[in-house]
């Protein structure tokens, strides 16, 4: 496979040729595993909600497995998520302010889903 490279970065114009995105300067974390990590959550997921919609309680053993495997991915993953966006934004606000502060609207509403996922974790588990 070829060997790609990060381009140099070039500072965004302000104005009515605003560009249409912002380089991204510093890969993430887990850049490199972000979607099989997320893939593995997903089907854990998957699994679960099923179990939990053919009748399986919340505390059965195939549902508190798949939960065990895949809460802690999906938290990685959304914490490595956060942190994309927390960069993006920081990195629109000097070129268009709009654009910057719906990115903070988004990281808001993965603080929402991270006090659902723990929860969610939290119930399952202790039944």
């Amino acid at each position: 496979m070829p060997e790609l490279h990060r381009q140099p970065v070039q500072r965004p114009r302000r104005g009515p040729g605003r560009p249409r995105r912002v380089a991204e300067t510093r890969p993430t974390p887990l850049q490199h595993h972000y979607v099989t990590l997320s893939a593995l959550a997903l089907v854990c997921g998957a699994i679960a909600i099923t179990a939990l919609e053919l009748g399986l309680p919340p505390g059965a053993l195939l549902v508190k497995v798949c939960v065990l495997i895949g809460a802690p991915l999906l938290f990685v993953t959304m914490a490595d998520a956060a942190l994309r966006i927390w960069r993006s934004a920081w990195a629109w606000m000097p070129v268009d302010r709009g654009r910057g502060l719906v990115r903070l609207t988004w990281l808001a509403a993965i603080a929402i889903l991270y006090v659902l996922l723990a929860f969610a974790t939290f119930v399952v588990l202790t039944a």
